[in-house]
């Protein structure tokens, strides 16, 4: 089962890719025919850059990922393995990559500029306005449940922080040989393959076990400089080296997915509709799986990266498909790879505990254990300390880019303040300060702890992001490129937005006040009662959102009937 579940991922992927994907590229868009990329004609050395699409697939990648296609299934498992496949496969294919390409493209269109500023020329400016909002909450509650991946993970294995500590020294020295040197890409890659191998050596001989509350701290201050450094000084070849990561992973678990031929008996095909999930609560599959699975499917955070950083890095829009479109495939890939190591592997890594341990650990385990059972030069050991540094890494560079984008977002918000309150703007318009405002609040919360609250607080905010983001889209490709495709991205963007507001809705109605029932917890109520505000608003906002999508489609049709 196990083979047969790979082998068909794999299948639908490349085929959708090539015909899908290259229609969209060909018929819709004709990138070939765009005029140059803003890197190109914009490029001021630190945000606009062009780049190899290597480069920029490893970066895009690893900023989309972070733990987002690895956590969510694994928690999904409770449903039984099905449910969380069916989810990734139909998101991924009919949502996910159309989602992120056209993100991805639309930005490019606008000279770089983010998804709000299309939104508020497609919409209205009211729509602007209130998708800096959305993006603003959603770069808080990313950080936090991020941050709160990365220091349980330091302080659960404490060889993972010293590895990724020199992982990023490598990556600094690979970058300088990358863009310094005549070594150039293919040098710089040779000699960062090495400080990576070295890195993850020096980690495992250098455990550490400190607080986790030390480590919130290295968190918050390594993000306040990532975001702010020149993005190839460290997040490009970073991203990069992280990429190579993916690869071996992907390929050393698809090798041993495809040549075990195990079924899928570690956890049900199905176990039932209300699985006792979010806060321990029963959790009904409908509409509340995108509180769950999130990036693995689709996520409203990809469009963000990409019309953050991507799209001001990406040489050509014709190299679009390959980054954007792409990238969602393989990290739906890697999704189900996770339901199928944890299925198939879990009962011979974890045992009856399987269920009762915390759903990253799962995924460590579970994997190890697939990949040293089956390519055995590779240790169980080592696979356990490789799963954990893969999350932590892809998990940072989630954050940093998080970070950087809500930087731009605080920066763009206090724009209106330049004349009317020089000295206010002065502040917030400061780099160091805008990038402040989210990594403070973002680790804030993470520290309150409530884990089971943070995370889908996080998917649904960014699964509700999406679903605006498509309708944006639909308005983008029935006004300014063919009104022929307009369906393709409406349909699923509508049947998305219903299932993630009404998901919401039931999130804020049972689970908050769950949360709050314990009020001599002062850690549960203070992240209850943020969250509770903040999707609340974000709920509030989605409406003012798709009341303009309303009354811009109306308006739209009004003018194509005459």
């Amino acid at each position: 089962m196990t083979t047969l579940i790979s082998l068909f991922a794999i299948a639908v992927y490349v085929v959708f890719y090539f015909t899908f994907g290259k229609s969209l590229k060909n018929k819709l868009l004709k990138s070939d025919s765009a005029p140059a990329a803003p890197s190109e004609r914009l490029k001021d050395g630190v945000d606009y850059v062009p780049t190899s699409k290597y480069v920029l697939f490893g970066h895009h990648f690893a900023s989309i990922a972070g733990a987002g296609p690895i956590t969510g299934p694994a928690m999904a498992v409770a449903w039984g393995w099905l449910p969380g496949l069916l989810w990734i496969w139909f998101g991924n294919i009919f949502l996910g990559a159309i989602h992120d390409y056209l993100a991805l493209a639309a930005s490019v269109r606008y000279d770089g500029r983010s998804v709000q500023f299309v939104a508020q020329d497609m919409i209205g400016k009211k729509a602007g306005k209130t998708f800096s909002w959305f993006i603003m909450f959603l770069c808080i509650l990313v950080v936090a449940a991020f941050g709160d991946i990365v220091a349980g993970q330091f302080f659960a294995d404490g060889r993972v922080f010293f590895s990724f500590v020199f992982f990023c020294v490598a990556a600094v020295i690979a970058g300088y040989f990358m863009y310094q040197t005549k070594l150039g890409l293919g040098g710089g890659s040779i000699i960062g393959l090495i400080l990576v191998i070295l890195a993850f050596v020096g980690g495992n001989y250098l455990p550490v076990k400190w607080s986790k509350d030390l480590y919130f701290l290295i968190i918050f201050v390594y993000i306040m400089l990532a975001s702010t450094l020149p993005v190839n000084f460290l997040l490009q070849p970073r991203d990069y080296l992280s990429s190579f990561f993916l690869y071996f992973g992907l390929l050393v678990g698809g090798i041993a997915a495809i040549i075990s031929f195990r079924p899928l008996d570690a956890i049900p095909v199905f176990t039932k509709f209300s699985a006792n999930l979010i806060n321990g609560q029963p959790t009904p599959l409908w509409p509340a799986i995108p509180l769950i699975i999130a990036c693995g499917a689709l996520s409203g955070f990809h469009a963000l990266v990409a019309s953050g950083t991507s799209s001001k890095q990406l040489r050509t829009e014709s190299e679009a498909l390959f980054v954007g479109y792409g990238a969602m495939l393989v990290e739906g890939f890697l999704s189900t790879l996770v339901i199928v190591a944890i299925a198939g592997f879990g009962f011979f890594a974890l045992g009856d505990k399987l269920m009762a341990t915390p759903a990253l650990g799962r995924f460590v385990q579970s994997f190890a254990k697939m990949v040293s059972m089956k390519i055995p030069f590779l240790s169980f050991s080592f696979m356990t300390l490789f799963a954990a540094v893969w999350v932590s890494t892809f998990a940072l560079t989630t954050l940093d880019t998080t970070n950087r984008l809500g930087r731009y977002i605080v920066q763009e918000m206090a724009a209106p303040l330049k004349e009317s309150n020089p000295a206010v703007y002065k502040v917030f318009s400061n780099k160091w300060i805008a990038s402040f405002v989210i990594a403070f609040v973002g680790i804030y919360l993470a520290r309150s702890g409530g884990y089971s609250v943070l995370w889908p607080a996080f998917s649904g905010a960014n699964q509700l992001l999406a679903s605006v983001v498509m309708l944006t889209v639909t308005i983008w490709v029935k006004k300014k490129l063919d009104p022929k495709y307009t369906m393709t991205v409406f349909v699923p963007g509508i049947i998305l937005w219903v299932t993630v507001t009404s998901a919401l809705i039931w999130y804020e109605i049972v689970i908050i006040p769950t949360f709050l029932k314990d009020m001599s917890n002062v850690k549960n109520v203070t992240t209850g009662v943020v969250v509770g505000l903040i999707n609340l608003f974000m709920l509030i906002l989605n409406f003012i959102m798709i009341g303009g999508f309303i009354k811009n489609w109306s308006v739209q049709s009004a003018k194509a009937k005459a």
